[in-house]
């Protein structure tokens, strides 16, 4: 995401670094996306979430990809399909400002097909999944850090 200017960054203040050098750094790390000034603990989490983010992105865009294919769809197709759907989402969420739950359930008719596949999804666990996989990466940045001995 850095590499298109969508990354996300964020920056702990050392106990010397003054707030001109906290806004220098900031005006730097903008160039990649969106800065954040967090507390030294929070680089762990921020490890698990933001910075192994993308390859969760990516698996879970590679297995729609792959769905879309399974179901009769040509590869580009279902390639363009899935990042243009992918794309108007996070804008949906992003111009909105709403929670996703709110923007999941109006995109989601009762009965219907999107009802049906987020059964399944919630059923098999996804969800939970997910959010373990986080818990998972910053254990193991903790780990990697000495934060957890």
């Amino acid at each position: 995401p850095c590499l298109v200017g969508k990354g996300a960054a964020v920056l702990a203040r050392g106990t010397h670094a003054a707030a001109e050098h906290v806004q220098a750094a900031k005006q730097l790390f903008d160039a990649l996306g969106f800065t954040a000034e967090v507390p030294e603990t929070s680089l762990d989490g921020v490890t698990a979430l933001s910075g192994s983010g993308p390859a969760y992105v990516f698996l879970i865009l590679e297995a729609l990809i792959e769905g879309g294919v399974r179901v009769g769809l040509p590869r580009d197709l279902s390639r363009q399909l899935v990042l243009h759907t992918v794309a108007g989402a996070v804008e949906m969420m992003t111009e909105t400002g709403q929670h996703p739950a709110v923007l999941k359930e109006m995109v989601t008719s009762p009965g219907g097909t999107t009802a049906c596949a987020l059964e399944h999804l919630e059923a098999a666990g996804l969800r939970g999944i997910l959010v373990q996989a986080v818990v998972k990466a910053w254990e193991r940045a903790q780990e990697l850090s000495g934060a957890k001995e």
